[in-house]
């Protein structure tokens, strides 16, 4: 039997509020893993894009794309397990497509950005695991209050819940990889060991399990 190579990548996904960051950090600490965060508070365009969407919004997803493919290309070229906050399917999939949607990027711009998205794919590997975490919009509006940061004060419950439709529809069709689904309505690993440990648990048996 072939010695089974160690995982070098895991990614968390999930909707606004989720619990990405809680869950990349209890993981990091449990198996030792690097954790890799999104750099909110360095983004040139985050403050620009909330005062006027439709000028700023192809320049703060091409930010995204590029960081996150810088981190991509780092941990391809590490030695160590990554764990990542948020993944390169997300930009591209979700906040893309919904900004396209709602009419705040162009057809043009979209197309242009979709199209250097899967060149850009084409040259890097899917995580070992993907760890989806899947929240009503209920949950994630507690959940974003509960952290009160400023610039997230006017996210809207149409924004969230269309963004949740959009993260269903990609989950649905996603075949990059092996996938753990986490119902946060029900699973409180923030709060709750015992709840945390069974996250833990299916992690095990995803990535070190015989099967």
């Amino acid at each position: 039997m072939p010695k089974q190579q160690k995982p070098k990548h895991i990614a968390v996904a999930g909707n606004i509020g989720a619990g990405k960051t809680t869950l990349t950090e209890l993981l990091s600490k449990h198996y030792r893993w690097i954790p890799q965060f999104e750099d909110v508070d360095n983004n040139p365009y985050l403050m620009d894009f909330y005062d006027d969407m439709p000028r700023w919004s192809f320049n703060l997803q091409i930010y995204f794309l590029n960081s996150r493919l810088k981190q991509l290309l780092e941990i391809q070229n590490g030695t160590e397990t990554v764990i990542q906050d948020r993944t390169i399917y997300e930009d591209a999939n979700i906040f893309a497509p919904n900004l396209h949607d709602m009419g705040l990027m162009s057809q043009r711009d979209f197309d242009n950005y979709y199209h250097f998205f899967q060149t850009l794919k084409s040259m890097v590997q899917p995580p070992d695991l993907l760890i989806y975490l899947k929240a009503s919009v209920p949950t994630l509006v507690g959940q974003i209050q509960k952290r009160g940061r400023e610039y997230e004060e006017n996210i809207r419950l149409d924004y969230l819940k269309k963004l949740n439709i959009l993260y269903e529809k990609w989950i649905e069709g996603y075949n990059e990889g092996k996938l753990l689904v986490i119902d946060v309505d029900k699973n409180k690993f923030p709060e709750n060991d015992e709840d945390l440990g069974e996250v833990i648990s299916k992690v095990d048996g995803m990535l070190f399990g015989l099967f």
